[in-house]
């Protein structure tokens, strides 16, 4: 059995440069920008990004052509580590499986609100990553549907808004929109 392909996968893989340093450039700015945004919001500092990740500006010019490639870069590569995640988690139990995913899902909206407002929906990478994190996602929601353990009236639509709203929230820490979220996902169980 071959593994799925999914869009997102195909345009990370093509745009990581192949040479082991420039990779590691690569992924260093990925991580400061993903850091500064979710810090700074959009209008993050190349020059810091560039710092944060100890190159020089020329490097991230050179890795990320514009603004706009760069918030796309992120956005991709964090949908695309959704996509793995939802890969490695399809053998555990339904339930957890679900919930292991939407707490790393919860944790992805933060950075993305950043990369969204620099972003439009009718972007090719914006498709492309919604394409891919439903094909991922979804079926992790059916499987715990069909094992009798999360409720049948919904959709995988659905439950993304309620935890993209619950995300949107500002909370005190960490600790207090998991608490929350947990609270939500009570409500998404079926109890036996």
């Amino acid at each position: 059995m071959t593994a799925p392909s999914f869009p997102i996968t195909e345009i990370v893989a093509s745009r990581r440069p192949h040479r082991k340093d420039a990779a590691r450039n690569y992924d260093a700015l990925l991580a400061a920008a993903r850091e500064a945004f979710a810090e700074h919001g959009s209008e993050a500092s190349l020059e810091d990004i560039a710092r944060r990740a100890g190159v020089g500006i020329g490097t991230l010019y050179r890795n990320f052509p514009t603004r706009r490639h760069l918030f796309e870069s992120v956005y991709a590569d964090d949908v695309n580590t959704l996509v793995q995640v939802a890969q490695e988690l399809a053998d555990q139990e339904p339930w957890q499986a679900l919930t292991a995913w939407l707490d790393r899902f919860a944790g992805y909206m933060v950075t993305k609100r950043a990369v969204r407002e620099a972003l439009n929906d009718e972007s090719e990478i914006f498709a492309a990553c919604r394409e891919s994190m439903y094909a991922a996602g979804g079926p992790l929601l059916e499987r715990a549907q069909e094992a009798g353990q999360a409720r049948r009236d919904m959709d995988f639509v659905d439950l993304l808004r309620m935890v993209a709203g619950i995300t949107a929230t500002a909370f005190d820490d960490d600790a207090q929109r998991d608490r929350v979220l947990s609270i939500a996902l009570d409500g998404v169980r079926v109890s036996h």
